[in-house]
């Protein structure tokens, strides 16, 4: 029987050694289209990196920087691109594909002298 008490919480930041594996950390939270998991894992990469620096980057307290990046944070969008900023992340947006449709015929009225 496993003892509840010895197990250990997950960590995502234990698992953050390189850039990489931040990029594709956010790469993985970005497809899910949760707004609340990416500021969760804003919160993780900044404490990765050091929650006091990254406060002092971004020009808010360091308790301040951990409530907004908290599973109930509700930072606005300048404190998150801030922090987006402060963390050295550059963001590359792609145009998601949307499926392709036929044209719509174009009906038109034909003058009759």
């Amino acid at each position: 029987m496993i003892d509840i008490d010895k197990l250990k919480t997950w960590d995502s930041v234990e698992h953050l050694e390189t850039k990489e594996d931040i990029a594709y950390y956010l790469e993985a939270v970005l497809e899910e289209d949760d707004p609340q998991l990416l500021i969760v894992a804003l919160g993780d990469i900044a404490r990765l990196q050091g929650m006091t620096e990254v406060a002092k980057a971004v020009g808010v307290t360091r308790a301040s920087l951990y409530k907004s990046l908290s599973a109930d944070g509700n930072p606005s969008a300048i404190t998150l691109l801030k922090v987006i900023s402060a963390l050295g992340i550059k963001l590359n947006p792609k145009i998601q594909q949307q499926p392709t449709r036929k044209p719509r015929a174009i009906k038109r009225e034909v003058a009759t002298a």
